[in-house]
């Protein structure tokens, strides 16, 4: 495939995910605003992050990133009979399996609980909302998985836009659960948990038609023994767990900020959706569109055209992560104060969420980068090389995790504290959370490094002319954008963000980000950059 055909795929996908995501940011705002940050929102977020967690392994992770490359090629090499009857097999297996996992997650809720979120141990209200929550949050990997293997489908076939396009179904009907259900509930936090139930199916029906479409919707039948199913099976195994290294990373922090002080999971929750535009609309969509163009050149054992193809996707990577990041950490109060801080969210619940998201920003290039380097991987079907990198990351994460909260505790919490038992002063010292967002991101940085080792060291991709060039104008662009935002900041500081009216923080926002912007895009045609540097090098 060439690259204009990357890029076009690429802009569909992201367009529809960029609606996805802003949809998903007035999701949270309706929440902050009929909830706050309390322990109801804690056992939410604590319910919904279980099965999401599971989500991002089938959906994104492991069961498409195995899926794609066995699906394509079956459909460059044979007939159309034997794709739909892999179709058919793979449906089958895959919900025959998750059933039977949905089905032990309703059973096991309280144990699963307690696992997940063994700091509400000690607040039976909050441990007994958690599993209420999550019986109605749990269906939700089913439906969604297998909405993920009809995106996989629609994928392969490069068409992006109704997949990308189905998150946006989760995002109302949780808006709607949060502004019309949440009043007439005796526990308006549940109106969240139905929400989520409603929206996994709905998400599968709205693709099926699509893949009727394409004569590939039959009726799923069990394949374990089916060569197509067994490869994917094998491919699966490792990528369970190498392809979703900063998920997991984000669910062991979930177990630990459950001993931290309440809120403390609302803050990093709300800060981590922050990192979802530049992550879910070019990260995701990146790693998406490129996978089935990496497998296509594996098959034909092109490797001009698998390392242009790679080469393509970590420039583009760039010029959005970077900006990114640097507009994150300069913006983050602003930002929360202006999307959140309004009804029950206070300015105290603004400071800790961008301490966060200042926190988590720095991993943002890191993230995005193993999203686009991950497909070169599993294009080959090399599902080992990614998990080695991942279980060093994955330690490395839990070791920071703890000397970041107990360096944090020592620095922060006042002599008082210290003087108590150390998990009872950690559990009441705000802002520790801060020490999760830190480690998640040099984790970030930990894997990526060893998967670019490792992608050198197996010499499948060699980088095309120009880099020096694209790294000087990412640089002087980054540079302008940053040196326009802290006048910004210099002329209405962070301080004021909470003091100020909605609407005051509003405009104040939209013109940094609108000059932010400007000046990052000016910057890169003045350096020289032009619309073709996406096509071609």
């Amino acid at each position: 495939m060439s690259r204009p055909s990357l890029l076009r795929g690429l802009l569909s996908f992201s367009s529809m995910t960029m609606l996805s995501r802003v949809l998903g940011l007035a999701r949270d705002v309706a929440m902050s605003h009929v909830f706050g940050a309390n322990a109801a929102t804690d056992a939410f977020v604590v319910a919904f992050r279980i099965p999401n967690f599971m989500r991002r392994l089938f959906a994104e992770g492991s069961f498409s990133t195995a899926f794609v490359p066995v699906f394509t090629e079956v459909k460059e090499t044979r007939d159309h009979a034997e794709l739909k009857e892999l179709t058919a097999r793979v449906a089958g297996t895959l919900g025959g399996v998750l059933l039977v996992v949905t089905a032990l997650g309703l059973l096991f809720a309280p144990q699963v609980a307690s696992l997940f979120a063994p700091g509400a141990l000690d607040e039976p209200h909050k441990f007994d909302l958690t599993i209420e929550l999550l019986r109605l949050t749990f269906p939700f990997l089913l439906f969604v998985s297998l909405t993920a293997l009809a995106g996989g489908v629609l994928n392969s076939f490069h068409r992006f836009a109704l997949p990308a396009l189905a998150p946006v179904i989760l995002n109302l009907c949780m808006i709607a659960g949060a502004l019309w259900l949440a009043p007439r509930l005796q526990v308006p936090i549940l109106s969240m948990g139905w929400a989520v139930l409603v929206a996994g199916v709905l998400q599968l029906l709205f693709l099926l038609p699509a893949v009727r479409g394409l004569d590939l919707l039959a009726l799923p039948r069990w394949g374990w023994n089916h060569p197509g199913v067994r490869r994917i099976l094998r491919l699966m195994v490792p990528t369970l767990f190498g392809s979703s290294i900063a998920q997991l990373n984000l669910l062991l922090d979930t177990i630990l900020v459950t001993y931290l002080v309440t809120g403390s999971q609302t803050w990093l929750y709300q800060a981590t959706r922050f990192l979802e535009l530049p992550l879910g609309v070019f990260g995701v969509a990146l790693g998406t569109v490129i996978l089935p163009s990496l497998a296509r050149h594996h098959v034909a054992t092109d490797r001009a055209g698998f390392s242009g193809a790679l080469d393509w996707a970590l420039r583009v990577t760039l010029l959005i992560a970077m900006p990114a990041m640097f507009a994150l950490m300069l913006l983050a109060q602003p930002i929360v104060a202006t999307f959140f801080q309004n009804g029950e969210y206070t300015a105290f619940d603004t400071r800790m969420t961008a301490l966060a998201i200042l926190a988590l920003g720095l991993g943002v290039p890191a993230i995005a980068l193993v999203r686009t380097l991950l497909p070169a991987f599993y294009a080959r079907q090399d599902t080992k090389t990614p998990v080695r990198a991942g279980v060093v990351a994955l330690v490395a994460n839990m070791l920071f995790n703890f000397a970041l909260i107990a360096l944090l505790f020592v620095l922060w919490a006042p002599p008082e504290l210290k003087r108590l038992p150390w998990l009872a002063g950690v559990a009441r010292q705000p802002g520790l959370h801060v020490g999760l967002a830190f480690a998640s991101s040099l984790s970030s940085w930990l894997n990526f490094l060893q998967l670019w080792h490792y992608l050198e060291r197996a010499g499948v991709y060699r980088r095309q002319p120009g880099w020096t060039r694209h790294w000087l104008r990412l640089g002087l662009a980054c540079a302008a954008m940053v040196a326009v935002l802290a006048a910004g900041l210099w002329l209405w500081p962070w301080a004021q963000w909470t003091e100020v009216r909605v609407a005051t923080r509003a405009w104040r926002l939209a013109a940094l980000v609108a000059a932010g912007g400007a000046v990052y895009v000016g910057a890169l045609f003045a350096a020289g950059f032009r619309l073709r540097d996406l096509r071609a090098h």
